[in-house]
């Protein structure tokens, strides 16, 4: 029963983050991270079209390098589901459409929830104090500048789970909010989303600030269950229209 009750929260993720890249082209060590995030950011903004042929060769003479960083690129990108490989094919493009947002969303749903929860049993009257000022920043831009208000959100979270001990728990929630931006920046973000928002934020502050750890955890599952469900519903309202 537990587990179809996570599955029902399962449509999830968090308000959203522009990706960052690097501007490194050269063949140093971070080369392939460089290439990493330039080949994800062409799937995700639709540059490498859905089921489009991923040719390491070509890949490599575009960017400018070897082989050998393309294709560490394309198994990390493979391990994040955004590229799919079978036996003599080759990888292709996976796309970027509702079942994928649902996939980053089961993740979100369980880990968030875990991060919060401990954020609360170490929680300062500082750190509360300074949710609440960020939140009236986000509540007084009231989301005229989407760009601004990602940055106020993904500071919001970033003061809960920044101090966790587990951080592959950590970066891979920060990669996901990365996508789930990149996603759904296409998208205006409804006024009943945008309300249900800044309630849900609301309501976190006054579960951490009574340091009700269960309260919070259910808290952020909303908040994480609401924005990845807005995600699909706006993906299918532009199908519809398309």
């Amino acid at each position: 029963m537990r587990g179809e009750c996570i599955k029902s929260s399962l449509m999830s993720t968090i308000t959203h983050m522009l990706p960052t890249t690097s501007e490194a082209d050269d063949l140093s060590e971070d080369a392939g991270i460089s290439i990493y995030e330039r080949l994800r950011d062409d799937i995700i903004h639709g540059r490498l079209k859905a089921n489009e042929r991923l040719k390491v060769a070509e890949l490599a003479g575009r960017m400018g390098t070897s082989t050998n960083p393309v294709r560490e690129a394309l198994q990390q990108l493979r391990g994040e589901g955004f590229v799919i490989m079978a036996p003599n094919r080759g990888a292709r493009v996976r796309p970027i459409d509702e079942e994928f947002v649902r996939d980053i969303c089961e993740i979100e749903v369980l880990i968030e929830p875990a991060l919060t929860r401990w954020f609360v049993g170490v929680a300062t009257q500082a750190d509360v104090e300074e949710l609440e000022r960020i939140q009236a920043e986000i509540e007084a831009l009231n989301f005229s500048d989407e760009l601004k208000h990602s940055n106020l959100d993904m500071a919001f979270h970033r003061l809960m789970y920044d101090r966790h001990y587990n951080r592959h728990a950590v970066d891979l929630w920060i990669r996901h909010r990365q996508i789930l931006w990149a996603i759904s920046r296409g998208f205006p973000t409804s006024l009943s989303r945008q309300s249900n928002v800044l309630d849900e934020h609301r309501e976190l502050i006054a579960c951490i600030r009574r340091q009700d750890a269960d309260g919070a955890a259910n808290a952020i599952a909303k908040h994480v269950g609401g924005s990845g469900h807005h995600i699909i519903e706006r993906m299918r309202l532009n199908k519809r229209r398309t």
